[in-house]
């Protein structure tokens, strides 16, 4: 892979966009594919591919080999953000399904201080007042709850994340991750998950397996990963609320 940069590479970046196109695509498709979990269906990869296609453009026009990080480093970096910013101008997640997902986190979290576990799907589903399809459709639709990469907290220029994507009640992510007490409350959090969501989030955030790969381990479909992913977000949210 090395050879392959240095052969495309000159003082003005990757001189070669064709072939780094060619050879990067499998990169696009993989990030892609991988943040669909977090996104709602209303969002098509395809969509998703094509900005992170441009990332890649943009990542071989600025790479500059001096800075002595390895170029698929550099371009994934710029790909996700390129995803992220189609994501944050088409607005992607309407106010309406955030308004569900807090309703669902509150359900939980009051499940869960009435009955001292985590509450099963039909339990949140009758403490919102729906039949459990109803429930695990609004799993499915109001998927997205925003979770980014660390690494996405800053670009190479002047303009950070920060800078590019607005978050609610002036809370800063990076912050709330480097505080030790947070950090405790998130690693109880997710060790309370239920079986099954907790298999889920460790085969996608520690295996880096997308949605089709996890639904062949864990034999569920797709949109079933996708309300799973939900519903442990969801719970993981309402286990933080005041941290």
């Amino acid at each position: 892979m090395r050879s392959a940069i240095t052969a495309m590479y000159t003082a003005n970046g990757l001189s070669d966009k064709e072939q780094c196109l060619k050879e990067y695509a499998p990169l696009v498709k993989r990030i892609a594919h991988h943040m669909m979990v977090r996104l709602p269906s209303s969002v098509e990869v395809d969509d998703i591919i094509q900005a992170g296609m441009m990332g890649l453009l943009d990542a071989a026009s600025r790479y500059d080999e001096l800075r002595g990080a390895q170029f698929e480093t550099y371009a994934g970096q710029r790909i996700r953000g390129a995803m992220l910013d189609e994501l944050r101008g088409a607005d992607w997640l309407p106010r309406s399904l955030r308004r569900d997902m807090r309703r669902i986190e509150a359900a939980i979290h009051r499940l869960q201080q009435m009955l001292g576990h985590p509450p099963a799907e039909s339990e949140i589903a009758k403490e919102l007042g729906v039949s459990l399809p109803e429930y695990q459709q609004m799993l499915l639709e109001a998927r997205g709850a925003q979770l980014i990469y660390y690494e996405d907290f800053h670009s190479d220029g002047d303009e950070d994340f920060f800078d590019r994507h607005n978050f609610d009640d002036n809370e800063n992510p990076l912050a709330l991750l480097q505080d030790d007490r947070f950090r405790t409350a998130l690693i109880k959090a997710i060790d309370g998950l239920p079986e099954r969501e907790r298999l889920m989030m460790a085969l996608h955030y520690e295996q880096d397996l997308n949605l089709r790969e996890i639904g062949e381990v864990m034999g569920v479909s797709e949109s079933r990963v996708c309300q799973l992913h939900s519903q442990a977000v969801a719970r993981l949210r309402s286990s933080l609320k005041g941290h």
